[in-house]
């Protein structure tokens, strides 16, 4: 999954981690980056056991009145994903078994819009797509780039998207910070300048191809910051 995720050593690599290393080259400053299960993200960040949050995380209104984000690093969008030649579509949903990642825009969207289906919500997105393999679920809701990305597994080579990508007003992905933290201003401005230097755009095409190509969630991540020359620790 192209956003983070651990490879065959334990290191935690992917499009996310390439950013955060380019944001923390261009602030001069060192970041350790750690994983962390997904419902423990805002609540550990608030009582401060690490600094951000990249994870693929929708800026959305209940979001932020706990935490305060950065601007924007990517835009997402959803899709249903379902078995090839079943006649599943958006509009048909209702008392239809379908699974999403507990959460998410996706599953969020799930349940404002198509209420009256069989919702069935995962802590996490491999146990979502057992279900959708194992006939549990006929369908799942998920971020586009998490969905196209497991469609080219061998597991998902029996399933298809259905329908057209849907768009929502949460689509906007942006690094999570406690509220008034002056680390927000900082990582904003490191992403003005990665993005005016050509860095943003270099590292987004090598994982999507375009710098707006849509994306989401895959692996959980927090960052810890310590700046260097002059060394200050920020939190912790």
């Amino acid at each position: 999954m192209p956003f983070s995720y651990t490879d065959a050593e334990g290191n935690l690599i992917g499009y996310e981690m390439e950013l955060v290393d380019a944001l923390c080259t261009q602030m001069n400053a060192e970041c350790d980056v750690i994983s962390q299960d997904w419902d423990g993200l805002i609540p550990g960040l608030n009582a401060q056991k690490f600094d951000a949050i990249i994870a693929g995380m929708s800026i959305t209104p209940e979001r932020q009145e706990v935490v305060e984000f950065s601007e924007p690093y990517f835009y997402s969008g959803i899709i249903l994903i379902g078995k090839k030649g079943d006649d599943l579509s958006i509009d048909s949903l209702a008392g239809e078994a379908i699974g999403s990642q507990r959460s998410t825009v996706a599953s969020q969207y799930l349940q404002d819009e198509h209420a009256d289906a069989d919702i069935k919500l995962y802590d996490t997105q491999d146990n979502a797509y057992l279900d959708l393999t194992s006939g549990r679920v006929r369908g799942m809701m998920s971020d586009k780039v998490i969905g196209n990305d497991w469609l080219k597994t061998e597991a998902g080579q029996d399933y298809e998207i259905k329908g057209d990508e849907i768009s929502t007003n949460d689509d906007a992905m942006g690094i999570a910070f406690r509220k008034g933290d002056e680390l927000v201003a900082k990582f904003n401005t490191a992403l003005a300048e990665i993005k005016d230097n050509g860095t943003y755009d270099q590292i987004t095409g090598s994982y999507f191809g375009t710098s707006s190509t849509a994306a989401a969630q895959t692996a959980d991540a927090d960052v810890t910051v310590t700046e260097e020359e002059p060394t200050e620790e920020v939190a912790n």
